[in-house]
């Protein structure tokens, strides 16, 4: 705890005055004295803040009120309390100090035990304002703290249920990474359109490509000789292999029943693992949504995830060249996907190009 005692600053152009002043407050406090407006500037300037200021009014050259302003104007001493000292007794001297912000005001010539109280009032009221502000700034700096905390575990915990999926399908390497990619710069650059805007606000746009990685959490209920399958499926395969997003969505829920109030990554991840194999002209699955009514989040995932399963190997098929998945995406512009993210896409080849081959899987290298 410290102990030491508080400085005061004494502003006045007559000798007089300081002394008193300086006679009256040294046993108690640390005192500096400056014979003028200027000289109590340079003070504050060049040293360690005074706890508080006592400031005459009435001084040549720059006045108390002029001081006064020099100091709430600087951000470094605009909290420095300041008392107005002034020979001015008058209701109208005295309420100018005030309105003007000073902690208070007394008038010339100066009461001992008066001026004793009202500085250690005022020193009392600063030093709790002190330790208000300190403990604001701990709480500030422990919630952060705690915040990071649950994001980092939010984040680890979402990567470790997909990880679990992606054990089941081990082909699809950094499959995770690059899709999370795709997601969040189609959604970057479509949020400036207005059909988009609503949606995809820079918040939504963070919770939408933290919850990317989920998509596919519903093939861990997928028998492995359906989903390792290295030929075409069957017809009854292909319908169990569907199956994948419901299940997927169906675990999202349930983890949503468990828990006391909503997460907004839950309801997004769960969009996508839902409807992220929707077609825009309707004849996808699991619902046969078509256009407006496949939720934005699924729409961008759609166009991410077949682009990434189209240059990357799967157990039943070879990687693409990236020239000839880019055509695929295009032509399915109206059919498969939104035109408007295939827009997007064609903006930004260069940037998932760029995300492919930073995660890229060893075996497409």
């Amino acid at each position: 705890m410290n102990t030491s005692p508080s400085t005061i600053l004494i502003v006045d152009d007559a000798p007089e005055n300081l002394a008193i002043l300086n006679e009256l407050l040294q046993p108690i406090y640390l005192v500096r004295v400056a014979t003028s407006g200027e000289k109590a500037l340079q003070i504050v300037a060049s040293s360690s803040m005074p706890d508080l200021i006592m400031l005459d009014v009435i001084m040549p050259g720059m006045d108390g009120y002029e001081v006064f302003t020099r100091l709430r104007s600087n951000p470094r001493t605009s909290n420095i309390p300041v008392i107005f000292v002034t020979a001015m007794d008058s209701a109208e001297a005295e309420l100018r100090g005030l309105e003007a912000g000073a902690v208070d005001y007394i008038t010339k010539p100066v009461n001992p035990i008066l001026v004793l109280a009202r500085v250690r009032n005022q020193l009392e009221l600063k030093h709790a304002r002190d330790c208000l502000h300190n403990q604001n700034v701990f709480l500030e700096a422990e919630v952060a703290r705690r915040m990071g905390e649950n994001l980092l575990i939010q984040e680890v915990s979402i990567h470790a249920l997909a990880h679990l999926a992606e054990t089941r399908d081990p082909e699809t390497g950094n499959h995770l990474r690059r899709t999370q990619g795709y997601v969040h710069a189609l959604a970057s650059f479509l949020q400036d359109l207005p059909r988009f805007s609503n949606f995809l606000t820079p918040a939504n746009i963070e919770v939408l490509t933290k919850s990317a990685p989920l998509h596919d959490i519903g093939k861990v209920g997928i028998p492995d000789h359906i989903l390792l399958k290295p030929g075409k499926l069957t017809p009854e395969e292909w319908e169990i292999m569907k199956t994948h997003a419901e299940i997927g969505s169906k675990a999202i829920e349930q983890a949503e029943r468990d828990i006391t109030r909503p997460v907004e990554f839950l309801t997004l991840a769960k969009e996508i693992a839902h409807w992220h194999h929707e077609r825009w002209d309707g004849s996808g699955y699991p619902d046969g949504l078509a256009g407006e009514a496949i939720p934005i989040s699924a729409r961008l995932m759609t166009l991410a995830d077949v682009f990434d399963a189209l240059i990357n190997r799967r157990v039943y098929k070879d990687a693409m060249p990236l020239s000839a998945a880019h055509d695929i995406i295009v032509a399915e512009s109206g059919r498969q996907f939104d035109p408007d993210v295939v827009l997007a896409y064609c903006a930004l080849v260069g940037t998932f190009q760029a995300i492919a081959t930073r995660y890229s899987d060893s075996e497409n290298i």
